[in-house]
């Protein structure tokens, strides 16, 4: 039996010591990321994992079978095994490699700056003037294929580019709050995500104390609010 089969074996008896054991398939794709997804279908169980873990300890593939089955019978995954798992993936090698992987496989659609009412790309070069200097070079400045309210930018590494989401291209939306959230990833852009074990630090001390310089920082965070 393939090592990886044998190990959901396993798993799947720990968390269902009396469930029959179904036909489990496991296989390695060439995701654009890290996810590893599975199904149960028909008697059978299906795992595909990402092509990243080919190689990777047994306690590693371990870890991940108890998540992927814990979340299947909707079961609360120990902390030892989601704090084992992240912890490998931020260590620094597997960092980069994921890093390539979202580059050469990932598509990022960028729409451009120029939106209805306003344009991305005006907005960085005032900020960049005001807080930066000059001195932050451009990424790929886009917007949103949808209005979302939840995600209202992100900045993506992998791919160099700031999306901002649709809902700000209005004329009724204040320049004061698309211009606070083009400055929140910016500032992405000046701190990185910082890896600290099986935690990543996406928003760090000094990320948190730059953002609050922002002039009219209480009343931008109000007007997000009120979207």
């Amino acid at each position: 039996m393939h090592v990886q089969t044998e190990v959901y074996h396993q798993v799947f008896r720990t968390l269902r010591p009396r469930t029959p054991m179904p036909e489990i398939s496991v296989e390695y794709c060439k995701f654009a990321n890290a996810n590893s997804f599975i199904k149960m279908s028909g008697g059978k169980l299906e795992v595909r994992i990402t092509d990243m873990l080919e190689g990777a300890p047994c306690p590693i593939l371990e870890a991940l079978a108890h998540i992927l089955l814990s979340k299947l019978f909707r079961l609360q995954v120990p902390r030892l095994y989601t704090s084992r798992y992240r912890s490998y993936f931020n260590r620094s090698e597997m960092s980069r490699t994921l890093h390539l992987v979202r580059q050469q496989r990932g598509r990022k659609h960028v729409s451009g700056p120029q939106g209805e009412f306003y344009n991305l790309m005006e907005i960085f070069e005032s900020i960049n003037q005001r807080f930066f200097n000059g001195l932050m070079a451009r990424p790929e400045l886009g917007w949103s294929l949808r209005l979302s309210r939840t995600i209202l930018g992100h900045f993506d590494p992998s791919h160099n580019a700031i999306i901002i989401s649709r809902i700000f291209d209005r004329a009724e939306i204040p320049l004061l709050a698309l211009e606070y959230v083009m400055f929140h990833e910016m500032l992405h852009l000046r701190f990185p995500i910082e890896s600290r074990g099986a935690r990543r630090c996406i928003h760090t001390q000094a990320f948190k104390a730059e953002e609050k310089t922002f002039p009219e920082y209480k009343k931008a965070k109000e007007l997000l609010k009120s979207l």
